[in-house]
């Protein structure tokens, strides 16, 4: 007998629940899980406490032929409003802790969040993590896209990663040399995520950390909104421009369709108004980057992932 996909996911749901000790959630409304709030349920909500749990995962997903999708804090992604038909991972309690790795060095688990680490180095007169103070993303996911900010990234400090990978069933420390970090890019594929982190920091004046940490905050603060539900930067910044600077010369400021809407305070930021629909936020998305290119010549790649379908799908582009 064939089974239909949600029969194949239930199942799944069953077996991993009955082998894990972390929550596990049929048809899970994924919207609560994302900074835009918009989006529809994972197949199949899965949220580990350990490495073992993830390796049961990963046997059941790989044996049953299931998609997977690695979710940390929803600040980066837009999620479709029928969900992702599949397997959604997200860190459990087990994986939010921080200790020390050295003299001077901090290792977190993937679940926990940047500016925790931040404030566990600053505490500790560490320097080097100040720039992740207002960074919203959890250790495995600001890793995984070599998250950034004030001109430093993750590349910067990271010594080693634990990879999972979830169709083999392993997981291996990889140095930060191997793991081909990039702008906002690593070589960590879409099945395989951060467990843990390994950060090589430096002796400094607590005071100074704390410093520069509240410039960091007082920048967020003054220069990014946040009056209703975004993803930060919607575009990545083309070399040498300013996403934000192409889209506001484009007249853009305040532009919207449906529930969303250009921020009038700073153009490279979409919100997800209320009633908004994650195809609202892509319409979007694609308005703008055909606008700017239309208008500049200039190709705006999204710095936020597309999971799951939208109508037009090929109205926006994902790479050059």
């Amino acid at each position: 007998m064939t089974l239909t996909l949600d029969e194949k996911l239930r199942l799944a749901a069953d077996e991993i629940a009955v082998s894990s000790s972390g929550r596990v959630a049929f048809k899970e409304p994924l919207a609560p899980f994302t900074s835009f709030r918009v989006g529809g349920p994972a197949g199949v909500l899965v949220e580990p406490r350990d490495e073992k749990d993830l390796e049961v995962a990963g046997s059941v997903v790989s044996r049953r032929g299931l998609d997977v999708l690695i979710l940390g804090r929803g600040t980066n992604v837009l999620i479709g409003d029928d969900g992702f038909a599949g397997v959604v991972i997200r860190m459990g309690k087990g994986f939010e802790w921080i200790r020390g790795a050295g003299a001077d060095g901090v290792e977190a688990g993937g679940g926990a969040n940047l500016p925790q680490v931040s404030n566990w180095a600053r505490r500790r007169s560490l320097t080097g993590m100040e720039f992740t103070v207002a960074i919203p993303a959890t250790v495995g996911g600001g890793v995984a896209m070599n998250a950034g900010a004030h001109g430093s990234s993750l590349s910067d400090v990271l010594e080693s990663a634990r990879i999972c990978y979830l169709a083999e069933g392993r997981t291996v420390e990889i140095s930060a040399q191997d793991l081909q970090m990039t702008y906002r890019e690593t070589a960590i594929g879409p099945g395989s995520l951060v467990c843990s982190a390994k950060f090589r920091l430096a002796p400094g004046e607590q005071d100074h950390i704390a410093a520069r940490m509240d410039r960091y905050r007082l920048h967020r603060s003054d220069t990014q909104p946040a009056e209703a539900p975004n993803a930060g930067s919607t575009f990545r910044n083309p070399p040498g421009q300013s996403a934000g600077a192409l889209i506001e010369a484009a007249g853009l400021k305040g532009h919207r369709i449906g529930g969303a809407e250009v921020s009038p305070k700073h153009a490279n930021f979409l919100f997800a108004r209320p009633g908004a629909s994650a195809q609202d936020v892509f319409d979007l998305m694609a308005f703008v980057q055909d606008a700017v290119e239309r208008q500049h010549g200039v190709l705006l790649l999204p710095e936020v992932r597309i999971i799951g379908l939208f109508d037009n799908a090929d109205g926006l582009k994902t790479r050059p």
